[in-house]
């Protein structure tokens, strides 16, 4: 989607301004400073942190106007998932949000809290107060400069078929029979979190075949599920973690990630960029897809450059985060879940992105939103990164095709007191 007239920072804060005088007033805080418009998509290297030290706690002085801009159904849809699944803990579980440590029933008892609000459709400014009075607010310390990259993801749609022919012949591989995954977190403390995966060759664990040698080999032959009718279709499906397959009889099939070869995952726009082809601020999934369209012979090269290879399962229902619930258009992000608790509630602070004329990202609005940490990424790691979904269809694809916005992450949890600031 290009924006003909990208709203500026000030118009598109005008809605929030003139609400929130009230809330300035009844929390007695100051916003933030607000996200930068877009800055070039590089991640940079940042200290490694841990779950201890990933949120700090926000003075009460200095909280964030918490004003969301999305609607309410989908945001008790997402929280309903998120209650489900804390039910189903014991409710003496401990989750770690940096320096608080807060139990599943604490969460679950909180969540109930904040639907019984929602049920009464207060205003933004309204559930905005009552949330700073029950909750404390902690921020991720994201990168050198204190902030997070947001990515988008989506639900691509892509031809395929369920036999192989001149027209549908990029195989979509299951899980192979031979490949061992490895938790390696069972062999060191440092290394909780982390998995990887092999055969055995002899008495001994190797790497796993990467993506040059399956594409050129018959290591998988056998395995293939289906067949999609564009490689780099396919490759942007391995990329969001799974997908829809619009079979010729008019069907869909839903695929999903089950399982990868275990090999390094690298960004091909990075490659891009570092190569020349596409200028730094002008990547994106639109601008690879342009340049491979441009470059056919040079398809194999490019996708190679990732070693990963995704695995795939036939699915059936709604995309599921790794809760094991759907994930919720609007209100779900991915994150490093070695670090930020799983099921999180937190709150988005960043711009909605658009493709401006020149083919750079720009920011079409201010995106400040209630989310959910109800999915993880294989790209997703530290403490500056997130990953925002937007659902399906051509809109989302635009979107997340696009967004690389800094911004800032909170993540909330009651407040000891909680029980007493409600009354």
């Amino acid at each position: 989607m290009v924006a003909s007239q990208p709203r500026t920072w000030s118009q598109g804060r005008a809605w929030v301004l003139a609400g929130a005088v009230m809330v300035v007033v009844a929390l007695a805080c100051t916003r933030p400073p607000t996200a930068p418009a877009h800055q070039p998509i590089v991640e940079e290297e940042s200290t490694p942190v841990t779950r201890d030290t990933a949120l700090r706690l926000v003075p009460r002085d200095q909280l964030p106007l918490l004003l969301d801009d999305g609607d309410w159904e989908n945001l008790r849809q997402a929280l309903d998932r998120n209650r489900r699944w804390l039910a189903r803990k014991p409710a003496d579980t401990t989750y770690v949000f940096g320096p608080r440590e807060v139990t599943a029933g604490e969460l679950h008892a909180a969540l109930t809290l904040l639907d019984s609000w929602l049920a009464s459709e207060p205003s933004p400014e309204e559930l905005a107060v009552r949330v700073a009075q029950a909750f404390d607010v902690l921020e991720s310390v994201g990168d050198s400069d204190g902030e997070m990259l947001f990515t988008g993801y989506y639900v691509p749609v892509i031809e395929g078929s369920l036999r192989r022919s001149r027209e549908f012949a990029v195989p979509i591989y299951g899980p192979p029979g031979d490949i061992i995954k490895v938790d390696l977190g069972a062999f060191s403390e440092r290394w909780k979190g982390m998995r990887t995966a092999g055969r055995l060759k002899g008495n001994r664990l190797v790497p796993y075949p990467d993506r040059s040698e399956i594409r050129r080999t018959n290591v998988l032959r056998g395995r293939e599920i289906g067949w999609a009718k564009d490689r780099v279709d396919l490759f942007f499906i391995e990329v969001q973690g799974s997908g829809v397959l619009r079979l010729p009889d008019g069907r869909e099939r839903r695929i999903g990630y089950a399982g990868a070869n275990g090999r390094e995952y690298r960004s091909i726009g990075r490659l891009l960029i570092d190569e020349g082809k596409i200028e730094r601020e002008k990547v994106s999934m639109q601008s690879i897809r342009a340049y491979l369209a441009e470059h056919p012979n040079d398809i194999d090269r490019v996708l190679d450059y990732n070693t990963s290879v995704v695995f795939f399962s036939w699915l059936d229902g709604p995309p599921l985060g790794n809760l094991g619930f759907p994930v919720t258009q609007g209100r779900s992000i991915a994150v490093d879940q070695t670090i930020f608790p799983a099921g999180a509630l937190g709150f988005v602070v960043t711009d909605l992105p658009a493709m401006g004329d020149d083919g750079r990202t720009v920011a079409e609005a201010p995106l400040t939103r209630f989310v959910f940490a109800q999915d993880r990424g294989g790209a997703i790691r530290g403490a500056h990164r997130a990953d925002f979904f937007w659902g399906r269809g051509a809109e989302a694809a635009e979107r997340a095709g696009v967004m690389k916005q800094r911004g800032r992450l909170f993540f909330l949890v009651p407040r000891a007191d909680e029980a007493e600031a409600d009354s």
